[in-house]
């Protein structure tokens, strides 16, 4: 039997060891701006969508001062590779390697990050791979 189906719902997920973890809807990120998603051992990441959509995931913590305030730093590029700069001390980070590119003895950990569509028929969800834990939003 065939359904119509609702708008497909993107979402935003991470890969956490060996399984994906649903973060947010992929609108709750604006592009060129961060938000800090707390996982399930504690940690915090910082998630970015840069203005062609692509998404990224790194650490949210500061290595050089101990804060948790990547998500709020301000993203750029530099020699075509994107990057966040620490609200703080304005180190930057490359959001693909998690390298310092301002002292490139420092890294902060990077995260796979994915898109998928979800299709919601009638009141049930259909999440094809997708698994029920969830972070939250800070």
């Amino acid at each position: 039997m065939t359904r119509p189906h609702d708008t497909p719902h993107p979402k935003v997920q991470l890969r956490l060891n060996a399984t994906w973890l649903t973060l947010c809807d992929l609108s709750a990120l604006t592009p060129g701006r961060g938000v800090a998603a707390l996982l399930p051992d504690g940690r915090q990441a910082a998630v970015f969508r840069d203005r062609t959509g692509r998404t990224y995931a790194i650490d949210n913590r500061d290595p050089f001062s101990g804060a948790a305030v990547l998500s709020r730093g301000l993203t750029g590029s530099h020699q075509g590779r994107p990057f966040v700069a620490s609200p703080l001390l304005k180190q930057r980070f490359d959001l693909e390697s998690g390298r310092c590119l301002d002292d490139e003895t420092v890294t902060v950990t990077t995260y796979e990050v994915r898109t998928y569509e979800v299709e919601t028929y009638g009141v049930e969800t259909y999440e094809a791979g997708a698994h029920r834990h969830g972070a939250r939003i800070l």
